[in-house]
């Protein structure tokens, strides 16, 4: 394979991180472009995949890199290049796909419960357990693209996850690492704090590093599934 997957970028805290180590561990190239370097291309053409990441402005943003990022989610659907999007990312897919994002019913930010559909569409992406610990660190959520299958919820969020042919959008962030979630920690906004004071699922900085230790290399192998079975569904590796 010579394409390469294109990674959006649209904070500077928000690099791949344990996307990109996957991607490097299989050999796969990437060509990560960041909306305040340069911006993104004009085509998708050139490239194997596409994977949004996340970001704290809204899907709903009136901003040229938002624009820009529907318009090259658009041009890979209509191309069947799959698109793997990571919280802001699977709600540019869902918009892209006609879907509403708004208020999420509860916010999330931290490592929270998120419940498997029984599927086998869901077991082939999550595997067989049906519940895991994931990190979140949304106040928004996407409803559902018409066409697409639910995969996941939680109970402060019903939307968790879908797939709609070979595209795959996740509410929560199974690409962090540790040093990604600490950068976060050590740039929190007011709209953190408002929400922490005021919502039991926004969790304090304290129990965040602490479930952190506890749950991330979990996560991580979680992410080598869904990452596997992406990159089977993109042709990147062989099944």
């Amino acid at each position: 394979m010579t394409k390469p997957v294109l990674i959006l970028q649209f904070m500077d805290n928000d690099a791949p991180a344990y996307l990109g180590t996957w991607l490097q561990r299989q050999g796969i190239a990437s060509d990560v472009r960041l909306a305040s370097g340069g911006g993104f291309p004009e085509r998708i053409d050139g490239y194997a995949a596409l994977v949004p990441l996340g970001g704290a402005m809204s899907a709903n943003d009136d901003l040229p890199f938002i624009h820009d990022a529907l318009r090259l989610i658009e041009q890979a659907a209509q191309r069947d290049i799959p698109v793997l999007g990571h919280c802001l990312g699977g709600q540019l897919i869902a918009r892209a796909f006609g879907a509403r994002v708004g208020a999420s019913p509860g916010a999330e930010v931290g490592w929270h419960r998120m419940d498997r559909i029984d599927s086998e569409s869901s077991r082939a992406w999550f595997g067989p357990q049906a519940t895991h610990q994931v990190f979140h660190w949304h106040y928004e959520a996407f409803d559902l693209p018409a066409g697409a299958q639910g995969l996941a919820s939680s109970p402060q969020c019903p939307h968790q996850a879908f797939a709609i042919g070979p595209h795959l959008a996740l509410q929560f962030h199974v690409e962090v690492d540790a040093a990604k979630v600490e950068l976060w920690l050590d740039q929190l906004d007011p709209q953190y704090e408002r929400a922490q004071r005021d919502s039991e699922t926004v969790h304090s900085a304290r129990r965040i590093r602490a479930d952190t230790a506890r749950f991330l290399a979990t996560q991580q192998r979680l992410a080598d599934g869904i990452y596997g079975h992406w990159a089977q569904v993109a042709g990147l590796i062989s099944q």
